[in-house]
């Protein structure tokens, strides 16, 4: 399930939308060259997607426009998708193998709403 590192994907020519915003992450990553200035850190990335679910949340529970709650769900989507150029993982792959197996799950339903996972109550 290997990858496309930043430059790979700067040279590459998008077959699809998703291979497009791949791209344009990539040049995002190649702009502010993340690459040697720690950003391909993967401990910094966690610490920055922390920090996006904590305004993602904040905007949600302050009952923030539905705009500011789509911006900051922009905010980790970029961030996932440079994950995958950092760590040169295939992002799409990995969705779809994922995507295969939770739909094979059943759903449980918990004190909290429900949870579709390999989780078993007791």
């Amino acid at each position: 399930m290997e990858g496309l590192n930043v430059e790979d994907w700067v040279a590459h020519e998008p077959s699809n939308e998703w291979e497009a915003m791949m791209k344009k992450v990539a040049q995002f990553h190649h702009k502010h060259d993340f690459a040697s200035k720690n950003g391909h850190d993967m401990g910094y990335r966690i610490a920055l997607t922390v920090e996006e679910l904590g305004e993602l949340s904040a905007a949600i529970t302050k009952g923030k426009p539905i705009e500011e709650c789509a911006e900051e769900m922009a905010d980790i989507m970029i961030l996932l998708m440079g994950h995958s150029i950092a760590m040169e993982i295939d992002l799409k792959s990995a969705f779809e193998k994922k995507y295969a197996r939770i739909m094979q799950r059943e759903a449980l339903t918990g004190r909290l709403g429900v949870r579709v996972t390999e989780y078993k109550n007791k």
